[in-house]
């Protein structure tokens, strides 16, 4: 059985993240592919991702392929978290997304739907999204007069307010492939119909083999702790495939049968990952991509990416921090040990690259981050 060490994985991990080296003459939705999406509950650190790992691309290039070429789209994804991913990857997204088993309602039974009532919500959603954005109170009229008054009872708690009981099943219609996330109008977000006219495909393997390919070795359990699914449902796909075991750091893990090559150098160079950054988030085991001090300080309850991370050769080594004024970015480094004139040489190039990806004008001051984990 194949061996393999934290460095060589995390080698192979970068490289095939595009971070090792930004990705030359490639498009946002090949590097999005690569990641296996791009998380984008924050959306400016959705752009600054893909757009690090592209040579010279900045927000503007990811904007265009999301609103424009229609390339990428924004939807719910893993876990059920807002996501960007390539339009051309969606037919197999949906049909691995929509075959996971629902689990238990966290609504009181006052406040559920019956499996009759969530068909008729997803059915509706497709059919007055068809052709038009819609904003959430648009989408709310349109599917109360296309399903009934029930649909539209405000019994669902949330921020202060209560939902209308149709809003429960927003991410599994996602998952069904009844919507995606439209252009803003105004501050108000939109609503429409997936692009080129959805047919789901069974996507679970080559979701599977994607998630081994630029993050693996990985166990069956880290692949779904990362997709939101059942521990069983997951080994039992992963039962069902001609994958390869491997022993990582001393444990079985699994990748793509074949795939067991590893690049020849250690893992090298300075990084600054923003919240969510897919590399952080599907990264495991965690220990070894937040070692030491960097788990009590980086991770927020044992969760990834809720702090934008500075990764020194492959390992989270600190967290960072910008405020935008105008177009000046300020950025804060806090590194949990001292950077040598060569790493704060690298440090002054990826803050310059990050000006240059969210257009402006940046200025670095390496001292303690004060700003709290996003939630």
């Amino acid at each position: 059985m194949i061996e393999m060490s934290w460095q060589q994985v995390s080698a192979r991990r970068l490289a095939r993240a595009g971070l090792a080296a930004p990705v030359q003459d490639g498009t946002p939705a090949q590097v999005v592919t690569a990641m296996c999406g791009a998380h984008a509950q924050v959306m400016s650190a959705s752009e600054l991702s893909i757009a690090l790992r592209l040579e010279k691309a900045t927000r503007a290039d990811v904007r265009r392929a999301l609103w424009e070429e229609r390339s990428l789209v924004k939807t719910y994804g893993p876990r059920g978290t807002v996501h960007v991913l390539p339009a051309c990857d969606l037919p197999g997204w949906v049909g691995a997304l929509s075959s996971l088993p629902t689990g238990r309602s966290p609504f009181a039974e006052s406040v559920r739907m019956t499996p009759e009532q969530t068909d008729e919500v997803v059915a509706a959603i497709r059919t007055v999204l068809d052709g038009t954005c819609l904003t959430i109170d648009e989408l709310t009229d349109a599917v109360v007069a296309a399903t009934g008054p029930w649909a539209g009872e405000p019994v669902m708690p949330a921020f202060q307010t209560m939902w209308p009981r149709w809003r429960q099943v927003m991410g599994l219609a996602a998952h069904r492939g009844a919507f995606v996330f439209g252009p803003v109008r105004g501050r108000k977000v939109t609503y429409t119909a997936p692009p080129g006219g959805l047919r789901p495909a069974d996507g679970r393997a080559e979701l599977v083999k994607g998630y081994l390919s630029a993050y693996g070795p990985a166990t069956s359990g880290q692949f779904a702790r990362w997709l939101g699914a059942p521990k069983r449902w997951a080994e039992a796909l992963f039962a069902s495939m001609e994958l390869e075991q491997v022993l990582f750091e001393g444990e079985r893990a699994w990748v793509v049968a074949g795939d067991t090559e590893v690049p020849d150098e250690a893992p090298r160079g300075v990084r600054l990952l923003p919240y969510f950054d897919a590399y952080l988030v599907a990264g495991m085991p965690r220990e070894l991509l937040y070692p030491g001090p960097a788990a009590e300080r980086a991770l927020a309850g044992g969760q990834a990416g809720n702090f934008p991370v500075l990764l020194v050769d492959g390992q989270v080594a600190g967290v960072w921090h910008q405020r935008r004024s105008g177009s000046r970015i300020d950025v804060t480094v806090e590194p949990l040990a001292e950077l040598g004139r060569a790493r704060l040489d690298e440090l002054d190039e990826q803050v310059a690259r990050v000006g240059e990806i969210l257009e402006g004008r940046p200025r670095l001051t390496v001292g303690a981050v004060t700003v709290g984990p996003h939630a």
